[in-house]
Parts: structure tokens; C-alpha cells; sequence
């Protein structure tokens, strides 16, 4: 057995990773804003709830697929977008790309990626989103949006809670930012984690490849949030939302939506997806859980658009509870970055792996013979 078949959950590849990599690097991935309050309840509030089994139900072949803009999915996850992913491995951005696409799942590119929309739309035969963050000058963003239409990315995804960049204590401690400064602390890490320092040097300094030209030499040596933050429009409104529904000729999702009020005016205006988040816990600290926010938003947009859920899914039944509560999928960010941070494309693969295979045997135990059938009454508090 491999140390990747010996870990048996995400919870294993976390510790794995922990041991890995450098502290100021595993804190950047593992980490949340300020007290962390928010990151630690998104975890809590899919906690909460239980399993009402039903029992005497033939789930000898449960079924995970799922119907998503006109795809059949292999199954209800769908990769998050996370920039950065290069401090826990080379390459990580495709490395995840391709497990997702090896279980029939979708990879959302970030804006603020260290792989461009184009090379990875090269190196990756799968389901492709593009994430957008609102950049201050309107014209770096319609060339985005440009470049991810005719690199053929199925949907757009864009990020509408983040005006500004979040209080990362941890990461303003230890000053982690892209293009790499190196501190003394930070050659400390290199020396007494030669493995991981070995493979950063063979790669090469990573940079923000869509958006290089943009943020070119200002704000090196700010920390990633810090960096990001200061390129953000904190101006953006839905006149600005209803351009980009015009401008996009596919798929549009919205990300980061956690009151119903703004969800139903987003399907009313024709926005095919809501995504409900609270980045992972990393931006605004004491947000609403997103398993929280669900249940409303699910009531006050009727079906009328797909309905994706992230922050704190670390467990396969977590997705169960997720639709329960009326998602149609959930995203993975954390648990697939923390199994490529094991082992690149493998590590990534183990983690979903991982995560298909709980919500399998969940459902099962659960007498949920098809994802899609899971209502609310499945679920207690």
C-alpha cells in the first residue's frame, strides 16, 4: 500500500499534506479569515443535521449521475476554483483538471490561477469552467471573458463577494505571496522540507498568468490576498452582472450568493446558476455558513436555475445533506487541493475517489437509491 491508498478521508490527506509542506504554505491552503469563525462553521452547520434512513429500498446500484446544463454529470461534485495551487504542487491546476475529468466531473479555472485559460483548455479533456473575478478596469475583463469563449470553457462562473480582499492573519504572518519574496523564514522551510523545495525550484516562480500584464510588478511581495484584493472592482453592480449576461454566450453562474433576495433577482434576469459560498471561509469572517444559506435560497428560486453549494464538504454524505437541503451538486476546493498536495494528479484522484465513494456507500445506508430523489425529509436537525 501507498501512503495515498492508506488514507481513507480527506481528514488523512490533511494531515499528509500537513507534514509536506512548509507551515506558512499548508496555513495559506488550510486557513480562513481573521478568527476563523465562519471557516470552522461551515464544517458545523453540515454537522448538524442527521439521516432519517429509510430502510427495506433496493440500493444495490445506487445512481450518482447528475443532470447539470444539459450534461449528465458521473457524479455531484464539481472543483471550485482556487488560485495558488502551485505553492502545494507543480502544476496542481492541471493535476486536479485531470482527475476531475477522469471522474466525470467539472474544473473551475480561477482568474487568479497560475495556468493560463488556454493551456490548460490544452492539457485537459474535460468539463472546463472559468472563474472570473471583477477587476477594476472593465476591459482586462471582457478580455477574459474573450479568451475563455474561444478557449471553449462550457460556463462562466463569476465571483460577486468579493469587493475586497479578506483579513488573512495567518498569511499576513508569514507572507506568502506570488511572485515568491523569499524571507529567511521562508528559506528555514526550504531546507527542512527539501522534498517540497526540490520540485518548487525545478518549476520554476510561478506567476498570475491571465492576469500578468494587469498587475505586472505592482504589489510584489504582498501577500496573495492582499495582492488580489487591491486589483478587485468594489463597484461592481447588477447593471455590470447584466452585461456580462449579455456578453457570455453560455452558461452563467454566480458565485458567492448567500441571500435569497439577490438569488431570485439573479434567475429573474437570466443567470442559469447560483452558487452558494462564503470562499471557503477565507474572506469575510462570521459570513453565514453556506449549508445555512441553502434551504432559502433553494425556496426562493423554485427550480428555476441550477443550484451548486460549497465551503466545509469534506465528507461524500456532506453532498447528500447538500441536496437534502436543495443543492444540485456541491464544489470541492480544500479536499481536492489537499490530495494533490500528497501526490499531484494521484493525490487528486484519491480525493475524489474518496469523496464518490462516501456518497455511495451514504446513500446506500442512507435507502437513497438515486441522488436526485433526495428531499428535505431525509434530514433532521
Amino acid at each position: 500500500m501507498t501512503r495515498l491508498t492508506r488514507a481513507l478521508s480527506i481528514a488523512d490527506l490533511r494531515e499528509l499534506a500537513r507534514r509536506r509542506l512548509p507551515a506558512s504554505v499548508f496555513e495559506f491552503i488550510d486557513g480562513g479569515a481573521e478568527d476563523e469563525r465562519t471557516l470552522a462553521d461551515n464544517r458545523h452547520a453540515l454537522n448538524r443535521h442527521r439521516i432519517v434512513q429509510r430502510v427495506l429500498v433496493d440500493v444495490a446500484n445506487p445512481q450518482l449521475a447528475t443532470p447539470m446544463f444539459g450534461h449528465t454529470w458521473a457524479a455531484p461534485f464539481v472543483v471550485s476554483p482556487m488560485g495558488s495551487c502551485v505553492l502545494g504542487w507543480p502544476e496542481a491546476d492541471i493535476a486536479i483538471a485531470r482527475a476531475a475529468a477522469a471522474h466525470g466531473i467539472a474544473y473551475t479555472l480561477s482568474t487568479m490561477s497560475t495556468t493560463s485559460i488556454e493551456r490548460m483548455a490544452d492539457a485537459v479533456q474535460g468539463r472546463l469552467w472559468f472563474q472570473l473575478y471583477v477587476l477594476k478596469d472593465p476591459s482586462v475583463n471582457d478580455k477574459l471573458v474573450a479568451r475563455a469563449q474561444a478557449a471553449g470553457y462550457e460556463a462562466l462562473v463569476v465571483t460577486v463577494d468579493l469587493p475586497v480582499g479578506g483579513k488573512r492573519e495567518r498569511d499576513l504572518r508569514n507572507g506568502i505571496s506570488i511572485p515568491l519574496r523569499f524571507k529567511g523564514k521562508h528559506l528555514w522551510e526550504g531546507i527542512t522540507h527539501p522534498a517540497w523545495a526540490l520540485q518548487m525550484l525545478r518549476a520554476g516562480l510561478p506567476e498570475f498568468e491571465n492576469v500578468r500584464d494587469l498587475m505586472g510588478e505592482e504589489g510584489a511581495g504582498l501577500t496573495i490576498a492582499a495582492r488580489v484584493g487591491q486589483s478587485l472592482n468594489a463597484s461592481y453592480q447588477w447593471s455590470d452582472l447584466a452585461r456580462l449576461r449579455d456578453q457570455w454566450q453560455g452558461k452563467l453562474l454566480v458565485k458567492g450568493v448567500q441571500h435569497p433576495a439577490d438569488a431570485a433577482r439573479m434567475v429573474d434576469m437570466g443567470i442559469d446558476g447560483i452558487w452558494v459560498s462564503n470562499h471557503g471561509g477565507r474572506q469575510l469572517d462570521g459570513a453565514i455558513a453556506s449549508a445555512d444559506a441553502l434551504p432559502a435560497i433553494h425556496a426562493a428560486i423554485q427550480g428555476r436555475a441550477t443550484l451548486i453549494m460549497d465551503s466545509g464538504v469534506r465528507r461524500g454524505i456532506d453532498a447528500l445533506t447538500a441536496k437534502a437541503l436543495g443543492a444540485d451538486a456541491v464544489g470541492i476546493g480544500r479536499a481536492a487541493l489537499l490530495g494533490a498536495c500528497v501526490g499531484g494528479e494521484k493525490g487528486a484522484h484519491r480525493a475524489i475517489e474518496i469523496l464518490i465513494d462516501e456518497l455511495r456507500r451514504a446513500m446506500q445506508l442512507s435507502g437513497v437509491a438515486d441522488f436526485s430523489i433526495a428531499k428535505v425529509e431525509l434530514i433532521r436537525r
